[in-house]
C-alpha cells in the first residue's frame, strides 16, 4: 500500500476502504506519510468528500491514535454534551449540574479555548482552587458518587486529529465537512460516552455561517456516531448573537450560576432546557422531550440542580463560597461603558467582533501560550430586538489596568458590532433544526 496511490484515488472521486484510511492516519501519526502527502490528500477530501462510511473510518482510525477512556466502571448510560463553540456559551456549567441532578451520569472533559474566550475549562477555573486534573480513578469515583465531573482532556487524546489539524489550519482544507465531523467526533468516541447530543452553533459568531451548512455539518456527526454504535442527535441552535450577556470567563460563571438559581437570562435557560431534554432521553430518564422538561424544571425550581454544582465544585477543590456568594469571583478593576450613537432597535449583533471585543480586553487566548485574565470580558446591555436610545448603554467592558492600552479598540469593536435600525425586530428564534438518525426537523 502506497500514500500515493491513496491520494490519486481519492483525487478521482473514488471511495476509501477503512483498511486503507488507517494506513494513511497510522503513518501520518507516525511520520513514515510526510505533510506534502497528507495535504494532498486533504486537498482531495476537500474537493471530492467522502461517503458516510468513510468518514466513520476516519474518526475511528483518529479515535485510536491515543488514549481512550473506557467509562463501563461508571453507573448508568453516560451521555456527553458537545458544542462547536460561540461567544457567551457556557452551556455546559448549567446542563452538567442539571442533567446529574436528573440521574444521568455527566463524566465531561472539556477543552480550553482559543481565541474569543476561554473553554469550559478555563471558565471552572475562575473558581478559585478549581482543579480540573484528576487522576482517572478519582474521576470514575467522583461521577459515581455525584453524577458530574468535568476534567480538561487527556494530553495523549487523538493525537493524530491534533496533527491533521494544524496540517488542515495551513493548506487551506479547514472548511472541510467530513474533515470537521471526523475531528469533533474522533474525541468524543475516545472520551467513552455512550450517547452524544452536539449543539451546532450557526450563524456570525459560529464556525458554521449559514443554516445549511450546518445541518450539513450536524448530519455528517450524527452519521458517525450511528455508525459507530453510539446514540447521537443534534440540535442548530443560534448564534448571530452572544448566548446570554456575559462574555468572559469569572462572567459566564457567575451567569450559569444565576441560571441555576432561577434568575439567568431566557435565551441561556431555554438553550440549556432544549439540551439537557434530548439527554434525559437518550440516557433513558424521560420517554420525550415533553417528559424530560418537567423533570427539569422541578431541578431547577427545587435547587437540586444549584446543589450538584457546589458539589462538584467542593469535589474538585474549588471554593463554594464563590457559588453561593457570586461576587467573590474574580473583579475587574475598570468597568466602562460602551453607548449607542443612535436611537432605534437592534437588529443584529455581529457575535465574532463581541468576542474579540473580549479577547482585546484579556478574556481569550491570542495564541496557545496566550494567559487569560479570568476578571476580563464584558455584559451586553442590548440584545436582539430591544428598543435602544442615543447615549443609553450597550454594553460594559470589564478590564484590569495592564489592557487599558486596548480599551478603546474594544469599545469600537462593541459599536460596530451593533446594528440598529428604525423600525421595530422581530423576535429571533433560539433553535433552527433537530437532527436525528431519522432525518432533520426544521422548526
Amino acid at each position: 500500500m502506497r500514500a500515493v496511490d491513496l491520494i490519486r484515488k481519492k483525487r478521482d472521486g473514488l471511495e476509501l476502504t477503512g483498511e486503507e484510511i488507517g494506513y494513511l492516519i497510522k503513518g501520518y501519526s507516525e511520520g513514515t506519510i510526510p505533510d506534502y502527502q497528507m495535504s494532498a490528500w486533504a486537498m482531495s477530501v476537500y474537493y471530492q468528500g467522502m461517503s458516510a462510511r468513510e468518514t466513520a473510518d476516519l474518526t475511528l482510525a483518529m479515535a485510536a491514535s491515543g488514549d481512550r477512556i473506557d467509562l463501563s466502571s461508571i453507573h448508568g448510560v453516560k451521555v456527553d454534551k458537545h458544542s462547536t463553540g460561540g461567544v457567551g456559551d457556557k452551556t455546559t456549567i448549567v446542563i452538567g449540574p442539571l442533567v446529574a441532578s436528573c440521574g444521568v451520569p455527566v463524566a465531561k472533559m472539556s477543552g480550553r479555548g482559543l481565541g474569543h474566550t476561554g473553554g469550559t475549562i478555563d471558565k471552572l477555573e475562575a473558581i478559585s482552587g478549581f482543579s480540573v486534573e484528576l487522576g482517572q480513578e478519582r474521576f470514575f469515583r467522583q461521577v459515581n458518587e455525584i453524577g458530574l465531573s468535568v476534567v480538561g482532556q487527556s494530553g495523549n487524546m487523538t493525537p493524530a486529529d491534533k496533527k491533521l489539524y494544524s496540517l488542515r489550519d495551513v493548506t487551506a482544507t479547514v472548511e472541510s465537512i467530513p474533515l470537521i465531523a471526523s475531528s469533533v467526533m474522533s474525541k468524543k468516541i475516545a472520551a467513552g460516552a455512550d450517547a452524544i447530543v452536539l449543539d451546532v452553533k450557526t450563524g456570525s459568531g459560529a464556525f458554521m455561517k449559514t443554516l445549511d451548512d450546518s445541518i450539513r455539518l450536524a448530519k455528517a456527526m450524527v452519521d458517525i456516531g450511528t455508525q459507530v454504535g453510539r446514540s447521537t442527535i443534534a440540535v442548530i441552535s443560534d448564534m448571530d448573537q452572544p448566548l446570554g450577556y456575559g462574555i468572559g470567563n469569572a462572567l459566564e460563571i457567575q451567569e450559569a450560576v444565576a441560571t441555576l438559581r432561577g434568575e439567568g437570562p431566557e435565551d441561556l435557560e431555554e438553550v440549556c432546557l432544549i439540551l439537557a431534554s434530548h439527554m434525559l432521553v437518550l440516557g433513558g430518564k424521560a420517554a420525550d422531550e415533553e417528559e424530560a422538561r418537567a423533570i427539569l424544571r422541578d431541578k431547577l425550581d427545587s435547587g437540586a440542580a444549584l446543589d450538584r454544582l457546589k458539589m462538584m465544585v467542593s469535589a474538585q477543590g474549588g471554593d463554594i463560597n464563590q457559588i453561593e456568594h457570586p461576587e467573590l469571583l474574580p473583579q475587574a478593576e475598570l468597568h466602562v461603558e460602551v453607548k449607542s450613537e443612535k436611537s432605534g432597535f437592534v437588529e443584529s449583533i455581529q457575535a465574532e467582533e463581541i468576542g474579540i471585543a473580549a479577547m482585546l480586553l484579556g478574556a481569550g487566548r491570542e495564541t496557545k501560550d496566550s494567559s487569560i485574565d479570568l476578571a476580563a470580558g464584558l455584559t451586553l446591555r442590548k440584545k436582539i430586538g430591544d428598543p435602544v436610545e442615543a447615549g443609553e448603554v450597550l454594553a460594559v467592558l470589564h478590564l484590569n489596568r495592564p489592557y487599558e492600552d486596548r480599551l478603546e479598540e474594544a469599545g469600537r469593536k462593541v459599536k460596530e458590532a451593533y446594528g440598529i435600525t428604525d423600525a421595530k425586530v422581530p423576535n429571533r428564534p433560539l433553535v433552527f433544526a433537530l437532527v436525528t438518525p431519522e432525518g432533520v426537523r426544521r422548526f
